[in-house]
């Protein structure tokens, strides 16, 4: 089954044209890894996913229906913006965790927000806590984030997208802002995801782990996609110019 499906997706800052036509579609339980140089619009696209910039032109469906139209100001109401960004989850490169709240009140925030009713937040925290524990930190439910590691404030966040029960998942180069040792663990998590069939887009520049863990890469280079295929085949054998010399600059640097 489709989950999503973007089409005509164009955007500018200026006049900079940072995404140029972009179109592609995503499956229910798909990992798709996104790859390209710093600047070739790879978080911007998922900003517009995620409606924290909005595209002048395109359109965007989720199970076949549309939650955005560039041509329908209908589409684009605040309010109703605010719902479709349920749509998605999003972990961002430095965590973007709030200090003054322990990890399991960061996992649980968002769904208390919006579930007015507390007799139920006794439930919403023994969900938050069984996603701590997916993450192999139940033990670390009461800590704040500058008592944690940035792995594991990273997996706190990748909790937090989870609690509301996204249709997909995205993360934008979630090992970025993590010294090397560190990454793996997060890794770990990511691709234990993809393991239960988890509806992911994953910016990365992880190359290697976007060929074993995603289904599919997706290669943009200033703001087009320029390749797209099965993971193992677009990071080992590239059909396209420009996909070949940046995976070769990749692995000699």
């Amino acid at each position: 089954m489709t989950i999503l499906d973007i089409q005509h997706i164009e955007k500018h800052f200026g006049d900079t044209e940072v995404l140029k036509n972009i179109g592609f579609s995503l499956d229910e339980g798909q990992a798709m890894a996104i790859i390209g140089s710093s600047g070739s619009g790879k978080t911007t696209l998922l900003r517009c996913l995620n409606f924290l910039e909005t595209p002048d032109s395109g359109v965007i469906s989720v199970r076949g229906k549309v939650i955005f139209d560039a041509a329908d100001p209908a589409t684009q109401r605040e309010n109703e913006v605010r719902e479709k960004r349920l749509h998605f989850g999003l972990v961002f490169q430095n965590f973007n965790l709030f200090p003054q709240y322990t990890a399991l009140e960061n996992v649980t925030l968002a769904v208390k927000l919006r579930q007015p009713d507390k007799s139920r937040w006794a439930a919403i925290d023994e969900q938050g806590m069984e996603l701590l524990g997916r993450m192999g930190l139940a033990d670390r439910a009461s800590h704040y984030p500058h008592q944690l590691s940035g792995g594991q404030q990273q997996r706190v966040a990748i909790a937090r997208a989870l609690a509301l029960k996204p249709d997909v998942l995205c993360f934008d180069e979630p090992t970025s802002a993590l010294d090397p040792e560190l990454t793996g663990e997060v890794l770990r998590v990511i691709r234990g995801l993809a393991e239960q069939r988890t509806t992911m887009i994953i910016v990365t520049h992880e190359m290697a782990f976007a060929r074993d863990v995603a289904d599919e890469v997706l290669f943009m280079d200033g703001g087009v996609i320029v390749e797209r295929g099965p993971a193992r085949q677009v990071i080992e054998h590239p059909q396209e110019e420009r996909t070949k010399q940046f995976l070769s600059r990749y692995s000699n640097s």
